[in-house]
């Protein structure tokens, strides 16, 4: 049996991207099939996933396709005989622990124990934008101890995963600042955030305060940078977007000893993606999307998310 499933020609993070058939793959013990009816683009996509698609079957480490695609959302078709949470007709939601997904596909094979129910007031488009973004936003909160009155700084609130951490932060109880621009001003607002600060007209860096927590999702802040934002015993945190990131953070923690400096790398898991669910169900959270593609359309789906000006996350709708 065969499917539809989107991967590179060329080489580099500029080589374009091509539907292919391909086999429909088989489920191991422990993993579920699952038609995809939707996943989302993330910025590791691009700056991972796409260069390793190309890069890597022509060295010679393993064989075409490499799909691409993190997130999904879809039907269990098929599972492996030492899965019992699931049946075959479940909607499901998550990502895989590896490398990635391969969810820009017809069907993908996935470890069950990086799926949950898909919340049951999302549509599979709304519930493909979730995983990486919502449950990077909520391992990051909890990285940062944010609860009750935590004072937090978020800066790109207005992206796909800051989107999520303006709207978690706030169910927690945090008192939330979120950096965007001015455009995107209103909807931040809109999310929770009581107040907001456009990067365009404010240089972050430049202000003091004293806020307990800082939370850069986009990786171009350090604890250098911004630690005159943070009280005595704060935190910086930071997505592991680019090897910038990881590096200030190992030199931050030797040159900052009254703050502390963290990297958070997003884990899937099941019963993370069900307390996003359990969130998104009581209605503290919603996904927003910037846009929506079909399958067909990959190629313009990561050109808008390589553009820089995303504001939530955008969809390739593949069912």
């Amino acid at each position: 049996m065969f499917m539809k499933a989107a991967t590179t020609k060329g080489f580099g993070v500029a080589a374009p991207l091509i539907l292919i058939n391909t086999r429909v793959p088989s489920p191991g013990p422990r993993d579920v099939l699952v038609e995809v009816h939707a996943s989302s683009v993330n910025p590791k996509d691009w700056k991972i996933n796409q260069t390793l698609s190309s890069m890597i079957p022509a060295i010679g480490f393993i064989e075409k396709p490499l799909i691409l695609g993190d997130d999904l959302a879809g039907v269990v078709v098929a599972k492996g005989s030492r899965v019992n949470h699931f049946k075959v007709g479940d909607a499901v939601y998550g990502m895989d622990m590896h490398l990635r997904t391969a969810a820009c596909a017809e069907f993908a094979r996935i470890d069950s124990t990086c799926i949950a129910r898909k919340p049951q007031n999302l549509s599979f488009d709304e519930a493909a934008a979730c995983p990486l973004a919502g449950l990077t936003a909520l391992q990051g909160l909890r990285l940062g101890r944010v609860g009750s009155g935590t004072r937090i700084l978020l800066i790109g609130a207005s992206g796909g995963v800051g989107t999520f951490a303006v709207q978690l932060a706030k169910a927690m109880g945090a008192i939330v600042t979120g950096v965007c621009s001015q455009r995107n001003e209103q909807l931040v607002r809109k999310l929770g955030a009581e107040h907001v600060i456009d990067y365009r007209r404010v240089d972050i860096t430049k202000l003091k305060d004293d806020y307990d927590v800082v939370f850069d999702v986009t990786s171009y802040q350090s604890l250098a940078s911004c630690s005159k934002l943070l009280k005595p015993g704060g935190m910086f945190i930071s997505t592991a977007g680019n090897t910038g990131a990881v590096l200030n953070s190992i030199r931050d923690k030797c040159l900052y000893r009254s703050k502390e400096s963290k990297i958070i790398r997003v884990q899937p898991n099941k019963p993370d993606l069900q307390r996003l669910a359990n969130y998104i169900e009581q209605g503290q959270v919603k996904p927003v999307v910037d846009s929506r593609y079909p399958l067909e359309d990959i190629n313009n789906a990561y050109l808008r998310s390589k553009s820089g000006h995303c504001t939530g996350k955008v969809i390739v709708q593949v069912k």
